[in-house]
């Protein structure tokens, strides 16, 4: 399959490791090796004495490997950006590069069964996260191939653009492709979805949630010139709001803050809601472990920290001018990230040991989106020109 053998070119970034790796926790030693007889990607864990070994196949042998000149082509940080910045940025772009189609534009979500599928909100992180780096090209072809997708079929998608049954449509799926088309300079044409009463980015049962509601009534509203009032725009977020901050579900007080509320700092910005997400997001950053964050207050899926929320939370406090909140959450996240500068989707809250995915592509674009955010490249720290 094509997906495998792009996945496979993920392998030859783990040999490009050690002398980039992104510096994980230190205490935990997490290695991972090509194995050709196998054709796998083995993954090889120390904790304190212990030797966690897990396989993946991966199928067809061949490997895709990733172009230098590519990732020379992108726009460099800042000249503040420390060294392990720099390596976690060019580590994630590497990882973005090898799990997208060059010619479709198609986007893996990871190099694993049940994951080698298009999510619409994680291929549209990644064409965020691209545009951000200056990667125009490869951006309009993820946004060609989401404009093509049936966004009320199914939650993700083969290659093809077929939808994968079992997981029924999402409410934020064409928030994030419009976003995408924003951040390419493209116009804003997506057919909208309804929100209320889908599934979220949790994956779990319908409701009516934050994350989603934040996606598509930004599609919906200043996109499309219909509500530019940011009173009112707060308005239609009345049943989210408490003094604590923003809810996961609306009018349940007892569902607890979301990290989702990030999103509406960046990448859908929504002013007149900035402090009480900002409110939001500290107190979340406050609970957070050593590897990072959960998804939620309400997340009944065990103390793990996720990857993609720990990121996506600092960028949005780094764009609220939370340096110091930012930096910590994104020193958590260096711990999450293996020997090699791979993200996991999740790791063991008391080892940093990956128990998902990995890597991940929506981590890795948030990555990039808040790397870039806390070390931008501007006019005064530009080389002089020639």
């Amino acid at each position: 399959m094509k997906w495998l053998r792009l996945a496979l070119g993920l392998a030859v970034l783990l040999f490009i490791g050690a002398a980039l790796a992104s510096g994980g926790s230190g205490t935990d030693s997490v290695r991972q090796h090509y194995l050709p007889d196998a054709n796998a990607l083995r993954t090889v864990s120390r904790f304190g004495g212990e030797r966690i070994v897990t396989v993946s196949s991966l199928g067809d042998p061949d490997v895709v490997r990733p172009d230098p000149r590519w990732l020379a082509a992108a726009r460099p940080l800042g000249a503040g950006a420390p060294r392990w910045a720099r390596r976690m940025y060019s580590r994630s772009l590497l990882v973005l590069h090898a799990l997208v189609d060059e010619r479709s534009g198609a986007v893996i979500a990871g190099a694993r069964e049940g994951w080698a599928y298009v999510w619409p909100r994680d291929a549209g992180a990644v064409a965020i996260a691209l545009a951000a780096a200056g990667y125009r090209s490869e951006v309009r072809r993820i946004v060609s191939f989401l404009r093509g997708l049936d966004l009320g079929a199914a939650a993700r998608f083969q290659a093809d653009g077929t939808p994968v049954s079992g997981r029924a449509a999402q409410g934020d799926a064409a928030g994030w492709i419009a976003a995408a088309e924003k951040a390419t300079g493209l116009h804003v044409d997506v057919p909208l979805q309804p929100w209320r009463d889908r599934a979220d980015y949790q994956e779990g049962e319908p409701g009516d949630y934050l994350g989603n509601a934040i996606a598509l009534l930004w599609a919906d509203g200043p996109q499309r010139g219909h509500i530019g009032v940011s009173a009112a725009r707060r308005r239609e977020f009345g049943g989210f709001v408490t003094r604590r901050g923003l809810l996961r579900c609306e009018y349940d007080h007892d569902s607890g803050l979301d990290s989702a509320a990030a999103w509406a700092v960046r990448p859908f910005p929504y002013p007149s809601l900035y402090p009480l997400v900002r409110r939001s997001l500290l107190r979340l950053a406050a609970a957070s472990g050593r590897f990072g964050i959960v998804p939620s207050e309400d997340w009944d899926g065990g103390d793990d920290p996720w990857t993609a929320p720990t990121a996506w939370t600092a960028w949005s406090l780094a764009a609220l001018g939370e340096r110091s909140a930012a930096l910590r959450l994104m020193a958590e996240l260096r711990r999450a990230a293996t020997f090699t500068g791979m993200l996991p989707e999740r790791v063991d809250a008391r080892t940093g040991i990956p128990t998902s995915t990995t890597p991940l592509a929506w981590s890795h674009a948030f990555a990039i989106l808040a790397i870039r955010r806390l070390w931008p490249r501007t006019a005064s720290n530009s080389p002089p020109a020639r």
